[in-house]
């Protein structure tokens, strides 16, 4: 082959391989060209989705406001406390479809600097969808939208973009009950006016509620470091804020330390809590709390922080190298003199200057008549007009037990226990009893305490004086009823809504499952800081036409005393409302 034709050819082959080459090159800069604008269009498409669910919030008067979210088409939007409180009872809430609603406050978390606020006026109002904020991760993509410096005055929310930095930080109290316990830290844009607003993850699910920020100290410049509350957090109080609650938070009613080998262990105990009735002690090594990993103090307060006070919930602890597992009843953080809203300016957070509206003012609007009547106050609640509407919808459950209202004269149960023992149960208004062999029981009613009868039950005869009470009287047997929120059955079953109860010093608790609303079971107590009697419904059945409670088994302190099998119910009207003798009979 000559030298021309040699050059030719490798001139082709190099003009080949040249085109080959940048054709090539030019469909990977096409197709990365197509992923980014596909990845621009879907980061479009999310934000435009969920900016319809963004809160800007005023004052009714001009003087503050920041950002919430709308969770719900009724219209419940999360804020944060520190939000709402410089905003008052009623409040203007921006969407960006332009329109200006009013809204009233609902429940508080002064603590947890979380509220819970209902926007007026519709039914079918955009609202975001929830997440799972345990999923998170660092280095996933989060979108903050809100009201910063409270400019959204056109209701359109902000957006900015970043990452998540940080997950599960503890952030300790500073000078007041605010308390930030396993937040999301962003570098995502968060300054003042933000507050309360929603933090999104990449698909738009809401994953938190956006509140402190970390600023330089001359003037509140953000430095790239902001906190969100968890939404799992607030999806554990979400029951008691719609209660119209001013909710506490939770303590185990013990300290803790890091050990020499940097284990967590418990440092002090109270002697009346939970904790220690159920056999935890001073130096036994937490383990886990919650089904989570405790691996330092940190971590421990992480996960006490996100529960209310009166869940049960498992703790594993070690003690001589040898594990325990118990489910603890969690104590109030705080008294309620404490969180009393009338006392709340002393402790609560302040909004900060850069927080209150200085711009354009808001038209004045007089709140229509129909709306005043949304707002009920009573010491202890943030709103009690929503506590009152909890009440109706959980009481639905007692609709099958209709039947024996104003039923009353002497009632008798006679049926077998799980050990095949026979028993007879006796109900009046002058006396109750309980015979059964070895453990019999009996408790007079007419000038006489409530006591522990049968002994070792935590007082059954007492609990089912407060059933008969419920199922014949309604709530007006009652001293005190209020709806108290929902709480996992027994710290591992399934979510219930719960009622409360007073009476004669006896506290109780009635457990309507959530799903269903059917009614379950209750506990009452004779006391504070004693273990109840624990009555849970295992089936119902008909005696003369009315349900009942064909089987249940008692509980106390996590020994149960018997099963019942209730095989026949009497009930005397007719006769005199006698006490029961020494038998129970």
């Amino acid at each position: 082959m000559g030298i021309e034709m040699l050059r030719t050819r490798n001139h082709l082959v190099l003009a080949i391989a040249t085109v080959w080459f940048a054709s090539l090159f030019s469909g990977r800069i096409d197709a990365a060209e197509q992923t980014v604008l596909q990845a621009q269009a879907q980061r479009v498409e999310v934000v435009q989705k969920v900016a319809a669910t963004v809160v800007a919030i005023f004052s009714a008067d001009g003087g503050g406001g920041g950002s919430g979210v709308l969770i719900s088409p009724d219209g419940y939007a999360l804020s944060n406390f520190h939000v709402t409180s410089a905003c008052g009872d009623f409040m203007k809430c921006g969407l960006n479809d332009g329109r200006l609603y009013d809204a009233v406050i609902v429940g508080i978390d002064p603590t947890g600097d979380v509220a819970l606020v209902k926007l007026l006026g519709r039914d079918d109002f955009p609202c975001a969808t929830l997440g799972d904020s345990d999923k998170l991760s660092v280095g996933d993509w989060t979108y903050a939208m809100g009201n910063p410096f409270l400019l959204a005055t056109d209701f359109q929310p902000t957006v900015t973009a970043g990452i998540v930095s940080g997950i599960h930080r503890y952030q300790y109290p500073a000078g007041t009950f605010l308390e930030y316990t396993d937040c999301i830290q962003v570098d995502t844009s968060i300054n003042p006016g933000n507050s309360g607003g929603p933090l999104f993850n990449a698909a738009g699910e809401l994953v938190g509620i956006n509140g402190r920020i970390s600023v330089e100290k001359r003037g509140r410049v953000n430095v790239g470091a902001g906190y969100s509350i968890s939404i799992n957090q607030i999806k554990h109080f979400m029951d008691h804020l719609k209660g119209g609650h001013v909710v506490d938070h939770a303590t185990l009613g013990a300290t803790v330390r890091t050990g020499s080998d940097r284990q967590v262990v418990v440092d002090s105990i109270l002697d009346l809590s939970a904790a220690y009735r159920r056999g935890l002690r001073e130096d036994d090594e937490i383990v886990s709390f919650a089904g989570r990993p405790v691996g330092s103090v940190n971590q421990f307060k992480n996960i006490l922080g996100i529960y209310p006070k009166g869940w049960s919930l498992p703790i594993t602890f070690r003690r001589d190298g040898k594990k325990q597992d118990i489910i603890v009843e969690l104590r109030a953080l705080h008294r309620d003199s404490e969180l009393k809203p009338k006392d709340a300016p002393k402790g609560k957070p302040k909004p900060p200057p850069d927080e209150l509206h200085k711009g354009a003012k808001l038209p004045k609007e007089e709140l229509p008549a129909e709306y005043k009547k949304l707002f009920v106050k009573k010491t202890g609640y943030a709103n009690y007009y929503f506590n009152q509407q909890e009440q109706q919808r959980v009481l639905h459950g007692l609709e099958p037990l209709q039947s024996w209202r104003d039923v009353t004269g002497r009632w008798k149960l006679t049926g077998k226990t799980g050990q095949g023992e026979d028993f007879v149960m006796t109900l009046t208004d002058k006396g109750l009893g309980l015979q059964l062999p070895l453990r019999p029981g009996l408790q007079p009613l007419e000038g006489a305490d409530f006591i522990d009868e049968p002994a070792g039950t935590g007082g059954l005869l007492a609990a089912m004086y407060q059933f008969k009470q419920l199922i014949t009287k309604g709530t007006g047997a009652f001293t005190e009823f209020t709806y108290v929120g929902s709480l996992p059955l027994d710290g591992r079953g399934p979510m219930v809504d719960v009622l409360l109860t007073k009476k004669g010093g006896v506290e109780s608790l009635w457990f309507f499952r959530k799903t269903d609303g059917q009614f379950v079971g209750f506990n009452s107590k004779l006391g504070s800081d004693v273990d109840p009697c624990e009555i849970r419904f295992l089936d119902f059945g008909m005696y003369s036409g009315k349900r009942f409670p064909s089987r249940f088994v008692v509980r106390h302190a996590d020994v149960d005393f018997a099963t019942f099998d209730v095989l026949t119910l009497e009930v005397l009207t007719s006769e005199p409302d006698k006490k029961p003798d020494a038998n129970g009979n």
